[in-house]
């Protein structure tokens, strides 16, 4: 679903480059509600978790393969204004390091990539959550619903920027059919894809889920064979429990090994939105990458022959980078938050 510089024009690029600056501005505020003690932590994780999966392509119908796109799974984790931070950090990785996305597409991937599968997603998912027992299975499954709907909708989202900007002449009904035929297909597998993940987080720390507060299950007693409602416990969580050390780290090397190790084994096939762009002719006026040069382009280190290990090696440093600066921001906005309570606090104890 990255979109090169080239397929959409240049004043489409521009307005759609507004939208998510400005998408990514009220998400920057938005997050100061959602990041606390709990989540700042684990936005940048989530972020580089999101690179490395994308390095995954799994391969779907007629020699396409597709690849995560993450929206749904960082609004489900840890808030959809943060979600949209988290995805944007890593399209802008991917395109300044890895030429991966046009620069002057950087909007048009935004917009579509991280505003359109966060907002439709955690839309979806918030009313799923609402219909559905109080429970942490409906958390999974609306989580799998979200995300398989999110990633047809970016399809469609491409189309509509295709419709209004694109540079070649092809009919929109049969962008629009390709675009989300086979997007359906790679919808499932991002939805297998969060859904795992989601309720792998829930069976081990439920408190670090933002789509899951206000759902915990109370604890269950045997009193004369049947099960009751322990009552809840009084007293501060231990530090045990609120410490997110343990997940940080887990998660950490499992983002380093998945994009360090098994993106080797990735179907090379060309994504969805490669193939229907090669099939359709939409690629016509593709241009080369401004940082087609770069010595990580094409997620492979350069003078590094052996294949393996220049792809294994260019996957750990795009999870480092993408973890330093997603936490960063996501440090400066929750010190931005502790300063305004502060300030909120200290006006309020003079008055």
């Amino acid at each position: 679903m990255h979109v090169p510089d080239g397929f959409i024009d240049l004043p489409v690029s521009a307005a759609s480059g507004a939208v998510a600056a400005g998408a990514v501005a009220a998400s920057l505020r938005g997050a100061r509600r959602e990041l606390d003690e709990r989540t700042a932590p684990l936005a940048g994780l989530v972020a580089a978790f999101i690179f490395a999966v994308q390095m995954l392509n799994f391969p779907v119908a007629a020699g396409t393969s597709g690849h995560l796109l993450g929206g749904a799974l960082a609004a489900i984790l840890v808030g959809p204004y943060t979600g949209i931070l988290c995805v944007s950090v890593v399209l802008l990785m991917q395109g300044i390091l890895f030429a991966d996305g046009g620069l002057t597409a950087l909007g048009v991937n935004i917009t579509d990539m991280a505003v359109v599968t966060t907002v439709v997603s955690y839309a979806l998912f918030r009313a799923l959550v609402k219909l559905l027992p109080r429970t942490r299975r409906s958390v999974t499954v609306s989580s799998f619903v979200a995300a398989l709907v999110s990633v047809p909708a970016a399809a469609l989202g491409f189309t509509f920027f295709y419709w209004i900007g694109g540079t070649t002449d092809i009919p929109i009904g049969k962008v629009l059919t390709g675009m989300v035929g086979v997007h359906v297909l790679i919808g499932i597998g991002e939805a297998a894809i969060t859904a795992l993940t989601v309720g792998a987080v829930i069976a081990v720390r439920p408190d670090l889920v933002y789509g899951a507060r206000g759902l915990s299950a109370p604890l269950k007693l045997r009193v004369d064979g049947e099960l009751v409602d322990a009552a809840p416990a009084s007293g501060p969580v231990p530090a045990a429990a609120r410490s997110t050390r343990k997940v940080w780290a887990t998660g950490l090397v499992t983002a380093l090994v998945l994009a360090g190790f098994v993106s080797f084994y990735a179907s090379a096939n060309p994504d969805g939105l490669e193939k229907v762009a090669a099939d359709q002719g939409i690629d016509r006026k593709t241009e080369p990458h401004h940082t087609a040069d770069s010595p990580l382009a094409d997620y492979g280190v350069r003078d590094v022959d052996d294949a393996r290990i220049s792809g294994g090696l260019a996957g750990v440093i795009g999870v480092g980078a993408t973890v330093a600066v997603g936490t960063g921001v996501f440090w400066v906005v929750r010190r931005r938050r502790t300063a305004a309570d502060t300030a909120t606090a200290t006006a309020g104890g003079n008055v």
